[in-house]
């Protein structure tokens, strides 16, 4: 069946010539041909007007794309282009660059006032650190100076001014420990912090190397001070790095306020460390000349100290934070008198008869004002890095509220005018769509089914009445859908014509058929020579496919044969019908076929369905090779005839779309004129809900696969034993020659003269001489079950 389903007109004698064309003119697929306007007249589909008026055709969506784009020199371009963006994303592009650059802008600041908080975190956290190291300092300066007396004057360590004041070092000092042990090395700030703790740590734990040399050497007193003078030193540096640790001048100038003023307290507590040593000596007291410029040089840089603090901190604010050292307490007077005197000579301390206790209690009271103007500074810090991070937090919350609130403004801005834009063409636009996919297929359908002049042909408007090219694109697509409206009107008219012409051509055609095969029945009937009776047999032959012809364009007009049967009619007189229509008879071969009867109302229509199928098995295969026919009835009653060629078969992708051709048949087009007998079989067998599928043979070729349903294969009872058509004995019999005996098949040959209007079975006197013509070939009834097409 190669080039299956053939030009209407080609006959046996041009059938290599019709392969030829069908290689030379391939029918086009997935297009609608067009050609010029008396041509798409005959287009009798349902939806031509549509396609034609509205442009939903298949050449709108593939070919109408291309052919513009060629005609303009460019396409709709790709789905990213800026003129192929919707309106509503052109306006938030509008409005991006400067809602991106606010948005920027704030994330920045917003970025800055979180660092800003962490680095106040990182800024609490190491004023409670420094609040820790100044209380171990405090702690160190006391065992400092109050072992110093007792060490110098009895060397006892068992003494409770000298065990008292260790105690309360180490657990200050544990406190320390605890209080940085989780410090965040990862953090940049922190790791040097870290590092500073680590230094402190290891260098307090040579505490007890300090402890037991403290103040072996009455005569050298300073470098046992000097010993805790390191470690303290080193816990004040902490105070250092919380100026590092953040870049708020305020906490900087805080920061380094109370490392001047801790700096000045040790130097203070330096000089009550000294002289008390000095006091305590056992000969008397005594000051080395090392010792007493060591504690000249403390009291020095205590008044340097003093006046940093006050230009840090602020003249007015350091004298009123300073009041009770500078005269306001007579202790801290007296003491810093005596301390005088004793530091401006080398003999001042003897001058004076005074215990290291007296001194210390006197001088106590100087440190412990100093320690509460420390604990004020550092509260004062503590109370600084809360605010400043609570202003931070909501400096940041301030700017991402205002961020959020320019996004929101800018989204309702763009969302409002959007909608304002595009409200009127997403209206268009479902109304232009409703029109091309419902209103119009529908209207062009009533067209169809109806006198065009019965059927409403009024357009409702789209509705967009307003005065911007908005609403002059509505107008323009109202006066589109009028327009498109009256051309499926003529169409329809036209069609209607046109198929009324098919119609009476038809019509006339077959009345004047059926006098032909009249005339050449009698003549047949009346002539004895053989050759004469030949070629009567051929021109009866010719008729016959005369008449298919006019009932395919009966067919294309949407109309039904005028020949109908009444009474079930066995499926192998069918099948011989069929043959017996066929150019090239002698080489359909029938083998196998079930007893069973097809309905009256199907036998016209599948003989002309399967007579279409067996011409073309027979024009494209070898003229020297057997169609051979066979029939399987199924268990669920349904009934399969195959009809198998040795040709050279056809190609898949040629399977396929012939196969969803003969499934969904196209509509009424030049195309189909080309494939009249694709579009004949397609719609026989969609009116009768008979399956056909075209599959590959396995000795080469094409299979034909018609698959009857069970109200058609079982149109009747089934044909008794005995009665012609149903058993071995009535399939044709003898040489095969054009005068061959005329007895039997006359249901095949009255199927072939016209129908029930002639006569039923056996009637008609030569009737049975045109089947009797077949080769010889046998018959077994029934046949093996083969399954069902898919």
């Amino acid at each position: 069946m190669q080039g299956r389903f053939k030009r209407e007109g080609t006959g046996s004698p041009q059938a290599r010539q019709g392969r030829g064309e069908a290689a030379a003119n391939p029918e086009p697929r997935g297009t609608t041909d067009r050609g010029s306007s008396p041509q798409r007249a005959h287009e009798s589909g349902p939806t031509a007007a549509v396609q034609e008026s509205s442009g939903t055709g298949p050449d709108r969506k593939g070919g109408g794309d291309g052919g513009a784009a060629s005609k303009s020199g460019s396409g709709p371009g790709t789905r990213m282009a800026l003129r192929n963006w919707r309106i509503s994303t052109r306006l938030v592009s509008l409005l991006a660059l400067p809602v991106v650059a606010a948005t920027t802008l704030g994330a920045l600041r917003i970025q800055t006032s979180l660092y800003d908080v962490d680095q106040l975190d990182n800024m609490k956290r190491l004023t409670e650190m420094t609040e820790q190291a100044t209380e171990l300092a405090a702690a160190l300066q006391e065992e400092r100076d109050r072992s110093a007396g007792p060490l110098v004057g009895t060397g006892n360590a068992k003494d409770d001014t000298v065990v008292a004041p260790r105690e309360k070092t180490d657990q200050a000092f544990q406190a320390f420990k605890e209080a940085t042990g989780d410090i965040d090395g990862s953090d940049k700030v922190m790791a040097g912090v870290q590092s500073t703790v680590l230094d402190i740590t290891r260098q307090l734990t040579a505490i007890k190397d300090i402890r037991e040399r403290a103040y072996e050497n009455p005569a050298y007193v300073s470098q046992s001070v000097n010993s805790y003078n390191q470690l303290i030193e080193s816990l004040l540096s902490l105070s250092q790095d919380m100026a590092q640790a953040t870049s708020n001048s305020d906490m900087i100038q805080s920061t380094r306020a109370l490392a001047a003023f801790s700096t000045a307290k040790e130097y203070a507590s330096i000089q009550r460390a000294i002289i008390s040593a000095g006091l305590a000596r056992k000969g008397g007291p005594e000051l080395s000349e090392s010792d007493r410029l060591y504690a000249k040089t403390a009291s020095e840089s205590e008044r340097a100290s003093l006046n940093s603090f006050g230009q840090i901190y602020g003249e007015e604010r350091a004298a009123e934070l300073t009041k009770p050292l500078d005269g306001g307490i007579v202790n801290i007077t007296s003491a810093d008198k005596y301390r005088d005197r004793v530091l401006q000579n080398s003999d001042g301390i003897t001058r004076e008869n005074r215990s290291y206790m007296d001194w210390y209690d006197q001088d106590r009271t100087k440190i412990d004002e100093m320690s509460k103007i420390e604990a004020t500074l550092l509260s004062q810090m503590e109370q600084q890095a809360r605010e400043l991070r609570s202003d931070a937090q909501q400096q940041a919350f301030l700017n991402g509220a205002v961020i959020l609130l320019v996004l929101g403004i800018s989204l309702v801005g763009a969302f409002v005018v959007a909608r304002s834009m595009v409200r009127s063409l997403r209206r268009l636009q479902d109304t232009a769509q409703d029109v091309a996919r419902k209103r119009l297929p529908e209207l062009v359908k009533q067209m169809s089914e109806a006198e065009p002049h019965d059927v409403d042909t009024s357009v409702e408007s789209v509705g967009v009445h307003s005065r911007d090219e908005i609403g002059r694109v509505a107008a323009a697509f109202d006066d589109v859908h009028r327009e498109a409206v009256r051309l499926a009107g003529e169409q329809a008219l036209l069609r209607g014509n046109v198929n009324a012409m098919f119609t009476n051509l038809s019509r006339r055609s077959q009345g004047l058929i059926q006098r032909q095969l009249s005339l050449i029945s009698e003549l047949e009937s009346r002539e004895a020579d053989p050759d004469q009776l030949s070629s009567l047999f051929k021109l009866d032959h010719l008729a016959t496919r005369m008449r298919r012809n006019g009932e395919n364009l009966l067919v294309l007009a949407g109309e039904e044969p005028g020949r109908r049967w009444t009474r079930p009619v066995p499926l192998v007189d069918v099948l011989r019908a069929a043959a017996s229509e066929v150019e090239q008879y002698e080489r359909i071969e029938l083998n196998s076929v079930p007893n069973t009867e097809v309905a009256g109302r199907v036998v016209n229509d599948l003989v002309h369905l399967l007579a279409e199928l067996l011409e073309n098995a027979t024009s494209f295969s070898s003229p020297q090779t057997k169609v051979k026919v066979t029939g399987h009835a199924l268990p669920d009653g349904r009934v399969l005839v195959e009809i198998h060629d040795t040709g050279i078969g056809l190609s898949p992708e040629d399977l396929s779309a012939i196969n969803e051709r003969l499934a969904n048949p196209p509509t009424v087009d030049v195309s189909v004129s080309r494939r009249m007998g694709l579009f004949v079989v397609g719609r026989l067998s969609l009116r009768h809900g008979i399956r056909i599928q075209l599959r590959p043979s396995d000795s080469g070729g094409t299979t034909a696969l018609v698959m009857l349903p069970v109200d058609v294969a079982q149109g009747g009872a089934q044909a008794a034993k005995g009665k012609p058509g149903s058993t071995n004995s009535g399939l044709p019999g003898g040489n095969g020659g054009p005068g061959a005996p005329k007895g039997g098949g006359g249901l095949a040959a009255a199927l072939q003269r016209g129908g029930p209007g002639g006569a039923g079975p056996g009637a008609g006197t030569g009737a049975g001489s045109r089947l009797g013509a077949l080769p010889p070939r046998g018959q077994v009834a029934g046949g093996a079950q083969r399954p069902a097409l898919p």
